[in-house]
């Protein structure tokens, strides 16, 4: 059978997890997310793919891909509004990544940076006035820190801790958040983000 939200294909390889259906995903995804924010994609993959190196979902030139491995629908939701996000930046990125949400993420960063050293958890200074993706330092907050601790750490400070790791991922978590959750938690904690969430909302209606 084949699967659609709006008219994108989705693609299945191999076996969902027990009580995954692909129907209510779909549904779901249609009930949350308007079309006019899918427009970058063409095509959703659902299995293991070496795209996904090791991660649970990823948006790559013009298609997402999913790991079909996830327990539960919301899972799966979560994934895909996720890369929806990461999927936006293609053709709002001047727009998001201006000086003043740069501006909101380092000095989180800089918070982040002095509440670690308070629990003696250390890693070269200079990652913390990184915007980009470092692997060393994304290492640094699963491993050392744990996430765990960064979620107590990180309470009221970014919406979700995986939001610490760069700042493309600051956005894609304070837009799933927005959709997910609370617009009004990502307004309260992140008000330069929520407001870039809402020009994009707004621009595509």
């Amino acid at each position: 059978m084949q699967h659609y939200i709006y008219h994108i294909p989705l693609l299945l390889t191999g076996e969902l997890e027990e009580g995954i259906a692909l129907d209510v995903f779909c549904t779901e995804i249609e009930e949350l997310i308007p079309p006019r924010l899918l427009k970058n994609i063409d095509a959703v993959y659902i299995g293991e793919f070496p795209e996904l190196q090791g991660r649970n979902a990823a948006y790559i030139n013009g298609a997402i891909y999913m790991t079909s491995k996830e327990p539960t629908n919301f899972d799966m939701v979560e994934n895909f509004v996720h890369e929806v996000a990461h999927s936006l930046e293609e053709t709002h990125g001047l727009n998001i990544f201006t000086s003043d949400l740069k501006k909101e993420f380092l000095g989180k960063r800089h918070r982040l940076y002095h509440l670690l050293q308070t629990q003696d958890l250390h890693t070269n200074p200079k990652y913390y006035a990184m915007t980009q993706y470092n692997a060393e330092f994304d290492n640094f907050l699963s491993q050392q820190v744990g996430y765990p601790t960064l979620l107590s750490l990180t309470s009221g400070l970014f919406v979700s801790p995986y939001g610490a790791t760069s700042l493309p991922e600051y956005f894609a978590n304070g837009f799933e958040k927005y959709y997910l959750d609370s617009p009004r938690a990502v307004k309260k904690i992140s008000p330069v983000l929520y407001g870039k969430i809402v020009d994009i909302v707004d621009d595509h209606a």
